[in-house]
């Protein structure tokens, strides 16, 4: 097939551009031809509390990447979809995450399927986001309404996409695997590399800091004395995105500054895989969700998870097998680290993960669109 995708991709960073250009590279792997259009602007800056939305990692080998897409400009969405409806794709895949989208990719959607060829396969993240707007329900049912049809990778989303459609195709497939990022290194030269104690214990929190991913609760947590006793510390490793300061102040409130190493600029592809590596559990306290990247970076690294009780977060983390599912609640998040320094399950859940992570290929993305198509 000549397949083209339309989302973030290179020279912008982040998971949504990982996501695009793993799928890419498996399709090529298996014969297609394959492009990316990707945005020359992404964000306006209102929607972009980081510090930058740009890599500075070498660009993807082997890719064919056009950056065209203005996602503020009505006119250049005419023109790209005009351009990708002319070289009649069989497949175009579509990544949708946030309704402000829904106007630019739903349009460019519409332009290419008048060429009678190609099938629009959107994969979804979101149609309800976690952050509301004004125009959110608008703009995500004007962005359902011209796609053909839906991959979604949680059955909550699954079920949200019931509010805008009932009739379209759609397929569940999990996330999968992000392995671009390395190899598994051994824990201490993890712990070296990032500069912290090789004799301490870690728990990881990793990503951009953002109010609903519960950091807040997570530090209330190890306010709990029997995680000290344990010699345990957490690193947060991630960009804030919003204000810092309410943070640094609850950690000062609780006295934790000594249990909390902060490397909070954005964490280069590079050197992902030294966090993950020098951690014993990789924590995802949040208040809501759907699915998340973090779990599948986990799973590449075979770390033991704990992730709360909202969204497809327990669909793809066994309580019991590879981690804990717990309730949003800091006692239910410390009761359930002490529980794994204390009795020992690392080496079980690590096996567990290992076995697990078989299910989440990139092949089963790619046959769950093929069935769709």
């Amino acid at each position: 097939m000549h397949v083209i995708i339309v989302g973030t991709a290179y020279p912008y960073r982040g998971g949504l551009s990982a996501f695009n250009e793993r799928i890419a590279y498996e399709y090529q792997e298996n014969g297609h031809t394959v492009e990316i259009y990707t945005f020359s602007l992404q964000y306006p800056s209102f929607l972009f509390p980081g510090k930058t939305q740009y890599s500075d990692e070498p660009a993807p080998q082997g890719l064919k990447i056009h950056r065209k897409v203005n996602s503020c400009n009505p006119l250049n969405w005419l023109k790209v979809g005009r351009e990708i409806r002319k070289k009649r794709p069989d497949l175009m895949i579509t990544k949708y995450w946030l309704p402000f989208m829904g106007p630019c990719l739903g349009t460019i959607e519409r332009v290419v399927r008048r060429n009678r060829h190609t099938r629009v396969v959107a994969i979804l993240d979101n149609v309800i986001p976690h952050e509301h707007r004004i125009g959110d329900k608008l703009f995500s049912r004007y962005f359902v309404r011209s796609t053909d049809g839906f991959v979604a990778m949680s059955r909550s989303v699954l079920n949200d996409l019931g509010l805008f459609d009932t009739k379209k195709p759609r397929q569940f497939c999990p996330h999968p695997l992000y392995d671009h990022y390395g190899s598994l290194v051994d824990k201490t030269a993890a712990k070296q590399a990032i500069g912290v104690d090789p004799q301490v214990r870690y728990v990881l929190f990793f990503g951009f800091i953002r109010s609903y991913k519960g950091l807040d609760l997570l530090l209330e947590a190890f306010a709990d004395p029997r995680l000290k006793e344990q010699n345990v510390k957490l690193i947060v490793a991630g960009e804030f995105y919003g204000d810092s300061q309410p943070y640094h102040d609850q950690i000062a409130r609780l006295g934790i500054g000594d249990r909390v190493v902060l490397c909070t600029d954005f964490i280069p592809d590079s050197k992902v895989n030294n966090y993950f590596c020098a951690c014993d559990i990789v924590a995802q306290p949040y208040k809501t969700a759907t699915q998340s990247g973090v779990t599948q970076i986990a799973f590449h690294f075979e770390k033991p998870m704990l992730v709360t009780n909202v969204g497809g977060l327990p669909e793809i983390v066994p309580d019991g097998k590879i981690g804990y599912v717990v309730e949003p609640q800091p006692q239910a998040i410390a009761d359930a680290l002490v529980r794994f320094f204390a009795e020992g399950h690392e080496a079980a859940f690590t096996e567990g993960v290992r076995e697990e992570k078989k299910k989440y290929a990139w092949s089963k993305m790619t046959d769950a669109i093929a069935q769709l198509i």
